[in-house]
């Protein structure tokens, strides 16, 4: 078996999360079932995608929010059956398919030029 095929075979197996599009610089709500002992809960994580890394079964998304002063980093597999919905809030105008530039910045300097439609 050659690496393509075994690539498709492993893409059959798995199955696949219908999300929206979205890309680096929007801020996205992600819906993530968390399990506690038996008790199964659904915990919302706010913030602006870093990155989209990957493809196809393996690609995940990196998102970045700020609780408090700190800032907190999750990186979700798009795949995940943890994953209950993702909903765009807000599109945002950057200009980097990476914007790891926003961990330096705080404050007014860390915001996102929103896209207009």
């Amino acid at each position: 078996m050659s690496k393509p095929a075994l690539m498709q075979f492993v893409d059959t197996l798995t199955k696949c999360n219908e999300l929206p599009a979205f890309k680096a610089g929007d801020t996205i709500t992600v819906s993530y079932k968390i399990k506690e002992g038996n008790k199964e809960r659904i915990q919302q994580f706010q913030g602006v995608v870093l990155q989209r890394c990957g493809s196809g079964t393996t690609a995940t998304f990196t998102v970045r929010k700020m609780s408090g002063n700190i800032g907190v980093e999750r990186i979700f597999p798009v795949n995940s059956p943890f994953i209950e919905k993702v909903e765009v809030n807000k599109r945002g105008v950057v200009r980097r398919a990476r914007i790891f530039y926003l961990r330096k910045l705080t404050g007014k300097k860390a915001r996102i030029k929103e896209r207009r439609f």
